[in-house]
């Protein structure tokens, strides 16, 4: 394993959203630091956004439902964007999307919420991006089990204190997260806490 140098390291406040470019062969951590708080993610080919990720050719490819140690993180193009090289928890979701104004009105009743959504919108706008670019995502430290019959739902107490997981960038890659700040289901223990993201580089 090669000596690492740390080039950022950074707490995201809980509820917020944050965006930087990882540079090929960088690798970016995730930490839950308090647990039990889903992330969610997504990430865009740095020199041609268009090309952002897909979760179709994510999944396809690697014939399964859920993001662990291995999986590659697919753009629409195919190229490779991410790959998870370190992840103490081993299933992350990739079917149940972000929180939003519009779905926690039809899942909830509720209106005027903060969401995943609407973070997304704002770290996209300071790389010249707009909602168009928001496509489903991965929710890191989240489980959404699929029963036999095709339910699903969001498991609760998933990620113990410090879960973490590591991506290497294939290819520079602008990812954009948001610390969930979901409070009606219980992705976050109904209680929306803080992350740490930390870029390294082979030293």
């Amino acid at each position: 394993m090669p000596a690492m140098r740390t080039l950022l390291d950074h707490v995201v406040p809980a509820t917020t959203g944050w965006s930087h470019v990882v540079r090929a062969g960088e690798t970016l951590r995730i930490v839950d630091l308090e647990g039990r708080q889903a992330v969610d993610f997504l990430c865009y080919d740095a020199h041609d956004p268009r090309d952002r990720y897909s979760a179709t050719n994510t999944v396809k490819v690697q014939g399964s439902a859920f993001v662990g140690l291995g999986t590659v993180l697919y753009a629409d193009s195919g190229k490779p964007l991410l790959r998870v090289v370190a992840d103490s928890l081993g299933r992350h979701d990739t079917i149940y999307g972000c929180c939003s104004e519009a779905n926690n009105r039809l899942r909830y009743g509720v209106a005027n919420t903060h969401s995943c959504y609407a973070n997304f919108e704002a770290e996209l706008a300071r790389h010249g991006l707009d909602r168009s670019a928001i496509v489903g995502n991965v929710n890191f430290f989240m489980h959404v089990p699929i029963a036999a019959d095709g339910a699903l739902g969001v498991a609760p107490d998933v990620s113990p204190p410090g879960s973490h997981v590591e991506l290497l960038a294939e290819t520079d890659t602008l990812v954009v997260l948001s610390a969930c700040p979901q409070m009606l289901n219980p992705c976050n223990g109904y209680n929306p806490t803080s992350v740490r993201v930390v870029v390294t580089a082979p030293a």
